[in-house]
């Protein structure tokens, strides 16, 4: 989220709309609303409780143990009408789909 907060402008600047998704409870043991009350990022966090979103979207990584259900680290771009333009999904929790790479599929130079 941090990575995303820092590099705000250059999404707005593009007209692109950032939304976060956390595959988690909010009141969990990773303490999800504690965490938003405590920073004030500029676009909305949603959380997927119920992992349906995770699932609906391939990302849901089950460990067998419910509080440790996991969806992989990604992003979504999509277009008008919802239309997915750029999917990114990370092998693992410790890497995180690449700003630089986010910003280059939304310009309008037709990478997308």
């Amino acid at each position: 989220m941090t990575q995303v907060e820092s590099s705000y402008q250059e999404f707005t600047k593009r007209n692109a709309s950032v939304v976060f998704i956390a595959a988690q409870k909010i009141d969990g043991m990773f303490k999800g609303r504690e965490h938003i009350l405590k920073h004030s990022y500029p676009f909305p966090v949603l959380f997927d409780e119920s992992r349906e979103v995770t699932r609906a979207y391939g990302v849901y990584q089950a460990l067998g143990v419910d509080t440790y259900n996991l969806a992989r680290r990604s992003a979504f771009l999509a277009g008008a009408g919802g239309k997915l333009l750029w999917i990114a999904v990370s092998p693992h929790q410790r890497e995180a789909p690449s700003i630089q790479d986010m910003i280059g599929a939304i310009e309008p130079s037709g990478k997308y």
